[in-house]
Order: C-alpha cells, then sequence, then structure tokens
C-alpha cells in the first residue's frame, strides 16, 4: 500500500483526516503510566510513549487505555512496526525527552501519533526482523555507553547506557512520591563493575514497568541499563557521590534477556564481555553482596555537618 513518512505528516496532518500507513521503528520506550482516578469511570486508564523513527526523522507515539495491556510488552526497542488508521494530535508539551543515540537525526516536536482502540481503531503490526527490507531507510537502534573509567568526567543529568557485571544488590526500598500522599515508588541500589576502574557503578534502579527483570537482579548478573542519567552532589566532594539513576525512558536487561537485543553489535557490549572471559567466576563471587541496608549518597563524618 502507499505509505507515508513522519515528515510528510508534519507538513500536511492539518489538511487531512485519515492518514497513509507508516512503516517506523522504535527507538524509546517509556515506563507504562497509570492516570486512573475514583470520579473517572475508565476501564484501563494507561498510556505509554514510544520515541519511533523513520528515514525522515523521530516522532512521539502514544499508546493509549486497552491498546496498553494487548501491546506493551510486544513492542520493544528495535521494534519494526507498520500502523494503520492512527489520529495524530498537538504533542503534549511536559512529557520527558529521551536522549538519542544518533544526535543527528531531527526530530519532529510538534505532533504526535496517538494510538487508540477507536475513532479510528488503530491497526498495528509488527514487521520480523527478518522481513525489514534495507530499502525502507529505517535507522538502526543506537546507543551511549559508557566505561565505568568514562563516568567521573561527565556532566550532572548527562544521558548515558550501561553494561557491567553485578556485584551488590540492595533490597527493594520505597521512597514517597508526594510529601503527603499514599503512591511510593519502588527503587533498589545496584553496584555494576565492567573492569575499566577500582570503582564500580553506582545504580540507581526505580522499578519501571519491568517487574519480571527489576526483581531478579542477582549478583554476577551481565545488567544493562539504557537512558540513565549521571547524578554528582556538586556541593561536597563530586567524585565521592557520583552515581545513576533510571529515567521514564530506561530499560533494564540481565543475563536470560539479552539475546537479540540491539546493543549486542555495540563495541563497548563486546569490549565488556570479552573483559569477562578474562575474569574467575569464583574471584568474583567472594566480594558478591546481596540485600541489606546500604545509605547512599552517605552522611557525613560528623554531627553538626549532618
Amino acid at each position: 500500500s502507499k505509505l507515508t513518512s513522519l515528515g510528510q505528516l508534519e507538513m500536511t496532518w492539518r489538511s487531512r483526516v485519515h492518514f497513509y500507513p507508516l512503516l517506523v521503528r522504535v527507538l524509546h520506550k517509556s515506563r507504562l503510566r497509570y492516570y486512573g482516578k475514583p470520579e473517572k469511570k475508565l476501564d484501563m486508564p494507561y498510556q505509554a510513549y514510544f520515541e519511533v523513527a523513520d528515514g525522515s526523522g523521530m516522532m512521539s507515539m502514544v499508546l493509549w487505555n486497552s491498546l496498553c495491556p494487548e501491546w506493551y510488552k510486544s513492542i520493544k526497542v528495535g521494534t519494526v512496526l507498520l500502523l494503520e488508521q492512527y489520529a495524530i494530535k498537538t504533542s503534549y508539551p511536559f512529557k520527558t525527552q529521551p536522549t538519542p543515540g544518533d544526535s543527528q537525526m531531527k526530530r519532529f516536536t510538534t505532533i504526535e501519533i496517538s494510538l487508540n482502540v477507536r475513532d479510528p481503531p488503530t491497526k498495528i503490526s509488527i514487521i520480523p526482523e527478518e522481513m525489514v527490507k534495507p530499502e525502507w531507510g529505517l535507522p538502526e537502534v543506537k546507543y551511549r555507553f559508557i566505561t565505568r573509567s568514562e563516568l567521573d568526567d561527565l556532566p550532572n543529568n548527562h544521558s548515558c547506557d550501561v553494561i557491567g557485571l553485578v556485584t551488590f544488590v540492595g533490597r527493594a526500598e520505597r521512597a514517597r512520591k508526594r510529601e503527603h500522599g499514599e503512591d511510593f515508588w519502588l527503587y533498589r541500589w545496584v553496584h555494576a563493575i565492567d573492569g575499566t576502574s577500582d570503582q564500580p557503578f553506582i545504580l540507581e534502579l526505580f522499578a519501571t514497568s519491568q517487574p519480571e527483570v527489576f526483581e531478579h537482579i542477582y549478583p554476577m548478573a551481565y545488567l544493562v541499563c539504557t537512558q540513565m542519567r549521571v547524578v554528582r552532589d556538586l556541593t561536597e566532594n563530586p567524585s565521592s557521590t557520583i552515581y545513576l539513576t533510571t529515567s521514564n525512558e530506561s530499560q533494564i536487561f540481565i543475563t536470560g534477556c539479552h539475546k537479540g537485543q540491539p546493543y549486542t553489535k555495540d563495541t563497548k557490549v563486546k569490549n565488556f564481555i570479552q573483559w569477562t572471559k578474562t575474569q574467575r567466576e569464583a574471584d568474583q563471587m567472594k566480594k558478591a553482596v546481596i540485600g541489606g541496608y546500604y545509605p547512599f549518597p552517605r552522611p557525613p563524618n560528623n554531627f553538626l555537618k549532618y
């Protein structure tokens, strides 16, 4: 059938009601958002953002309500989609923006693709990777992997991807989303090493929409975290309190999930795998720790400062 591109959509969307099908690749995936309220009677008040791209650039795509439980888990980073009977809306201005792996890619930020069960009923098709043709011109997923030795030079809030061997997993902890609210964020602290530094990556991993991964992080697993943000305390000693935290678009992968993921082609990932082959498992196991209380960032040495 006749296809359109994201670039053409941006130029012509105001003058059209029906749009030609789109062929896009998913580059980023947000966590699932629940927006239910007691007074609103919606069956499935869910929403998820994806950043999708074709040869002309990148645009946000929003999955609404009952389409979320049906499609959220099947649409992964790297998945190629054929979209038919979708709607186009002006963009929501306050949503988070992931940092693209390809900084040259054009971003269309005025509109977003809206996928709904009705008005119009969207048809989503997943194209298997072996059927994707090079002439479609779809971009590859690109990453921004860093090593632990590079982390100390990165500025606060810098976006990056990391891979490491897990040496410590803290217990799951809760933090209130709002001071007097009843909603909590669930998170845990994790240490991972990659052989480029004596120091580990210190990772603050919030429970994203991947409970099957979050609950099963264990020492000696190969851990990949994408779209992490650098946090450094600029007031005290900046190097002592540097850690990485998850963002709205972070994805977490552990041993058993890596097969077929786009990052397996990345040079830094291949270098890490080479390094692990030089390590003796028994030596790393001796240093591995699980559970317990982990106060971080650490409180000051004396009580007055505290």
